[in-house]
């Protein structure tokens, strides 16, 4: 899969620009068309050039970039001496490769946001469309302002999120690793004792040391079982209709699949009114969030009402489709178009669904916590269990003088 950076038009004749992954040139073309867009430039830019860089940058230091390119343009400076600046302060060396790699494109008389589109791994196609807009506004202090704290709030999201898997996945880490060390090392051991002392063995005994003598000696078959199905499932994901069925699955996981629609209604509200309020306009906005949604079925949701919108009809009406988005957000949603004001009760809904994504992270961790604890515990009983109970045979037998 290769990187393509686009220019082209939609129906009403609006110019965008971004960056599109395909498996080709003719691959990016038909994708571009489908999705009512005629292409007026394709080049590889994006994924070849920048100087070899691969990865992405921290969005920390994005978010740093942002807040002082704003200041600085705030203050009236040149864009030249500010990419300048900000390139020498950077600690990042692969963002400061980059700034750059801009700076000279700028100064080759590229406009900003076809630099910056230039590298997808720092700047998506949310960046780069909203300073795109800045530039045609000429309010680019603001929207990148703007653009900081909607990193920010995302940011903000996401460290949440990971802070509260951390003690859950320390615990089933620790877990499987006991479990690992039991199986492969201590219960052979155990296995070898009793057999040498011929002693019976009660059923869960057995069972146990039957399992942990086929793991050691069939160790092999859970790698290339983990194996397969890794690759097996990114196979299947990288079609569409696979990533659409995953997508469909992942939202319908207890607990998971609340909290994870959650955060996909929080991204889209905040994206969307961040973008009506940078000024691009409704549709363009629909399709830049489908393409940072983070997940298929509501990127299909988000594409239907970005075609409704382009017949003249309401934005609401589609999302309230297919019950990938709850009443109450639909109904905003339909309350800011009869008001004019979208991207207020957007904002409204993005600042809600944030406090709620906060709220099941907490469940979620109550939840996670107390399952682990339980499964910890009826799994080192059964171990405990299995082994004592022919040692306590064995004592007996020999305080009887069979031994």
């Amino acid at each position: 899969m290769s990187q393509y950076a686009y220019v082209a038009t939609d129906q009403e004749g609006t110019s965008s620009q971004g960056v599109i992954e395909a498996r080709s040139p003719q691959a990016a073309h038909q994708m571009l068309r489908d999705r009512g867009l005629v292409v007026t430039e394709l080049s590889v830019e994006a994924g070849r050039k920048g100087g070899g860089l691969r990865g992405r940058v921290k969005l920390r230091e994005i978010m740093v970039f942002s807040r002082q390119l704003a200041a600085m343009v705030n203050a009236g400076m040149n864009l030249m001496k500010c990419l300048d600046i900000l390139q020498g302060q950077i600690r990042d060396p692969r963002l400061a490769k980059i700034i750059g790699q801009v700076k000279a494109d700028v100064q080759a008389g590229q406009t900003l946001s076809k630099a910056l589109g230039k590298h997808p791994g720092a700047f998506n196609s949310l960046y780069v469309n909203m300073v795109h807009a800045a530039e045609e506004g000429g309010i680019l202090d603001e929207i990148l302002t703007r653009l900081a704290a909607y990193l920010e709030k995302d940011a903000e999201t996401r460290q949440k999120v990971k802070s509260a898997m951390v003690y859950p996945c320390i615990v089933l880490g620790f877990s499987l690793l006991m479990t690992a060390v039991l199986v492969f090392f201590i219960l052979p051991k155990f296995g070898s004792i009793f057999r040498e002392l011929d002693v019976k063995l009660p059923v869960t005994t057995s069972l146990l040391l039957n399992a942990s003598g086929n793991a050691v000696r069939y160790f092999y078959v859970p790698i290339i079982l983990v194996v397969g199905t890794v690759f097996g499932y990114k196979a299947y994901a990288r079609t569409s209709a696979g990533r659409y069925n995953i997508d469909s699955l992942k939202l319908k996981i207890p607990l998971f699949g609340d909290l994870l629609r959650k955060m996909c209604i929080s991204r889209f509200a905040r994206t969307m009114s961040t973008l009506m309020k940078s000024g691009v306009k409704t549709p363009h906005g629909l399709e830049i969030v489908a393409a940072t949604a983070g997940n298929a079925v509501i990127e299909r949701t988000v594409l239907t009402a970005k075609e409704y919108v382009m017949r003249g009809e309401r934005m609401s009406t589609p999302l309230g489709h297919g019950g990938v988005f709850p009443d109450m957000v639909v109904q905003m949603i339909a309350v800011g178009e009869e008001t004019g004001r979208v991207d207020d009760m957007l904002l409204k809904v993005a600042d809600f669904y944030e406090s709620e994504v906060e709220a099941a992270i907490k469940a979620l961790t109550s939840v996670i916590e107390p399952v682990l604890i339980v499964v910890l515990g009826v799994l080192v009983g059964f171990v405990a269990i299995s082994v004592i109970s022919p040692i306590y045979d064995l004592v007996g037998q020999a305080s009887k003088g069979k031994f």
